[in-house]
């Protein structure tokens, strides 16, 4: 794969290329947390997930080939039918 297209020039990037950082520019650089701390605040606490209110377990668990393939027959979302359907087990079945 080329690295620069063929209908840019050299002088085209030469134009856009950024001077080289000096060691006196490097020695004033600050860290953007001390800069501007309430930004980097606010994109750390938004990234990601809002975390759910009822978190699930990974296990492993072995079914029946024909149990599988029946959900899985159902599509997109056959695991999650497939722990209503032991959730809605449960609420008939209590356990002590």
């Amino acid at each position: 794969m080329k690295r620069k297209p063929d209908h840019i020039s050299q002088e085209d990037w030469d134009a856009v290329d950024s001077t080289p950082l000096t060691d006196k520019m490097l020695k004033r650089m600050r860290p953007a947390s001390e800069v501007v701390p309430e930004i980097v605040a606010e994109y750390r606490r938004s990234r990601g997930r809002p975390p759910k209110e009822v978190t699930k377990g990974a296990t492993t668990v072995r079914f029946d080939a024909d149990i599988v393939a029946s959900f899985r027959s159902l599509g997109r979302g056959w695991q999650t039918r497939m722990n209503d359907v032991l959730q809605e087990w449960l609420k008939e079945h209590p356990t002590a």
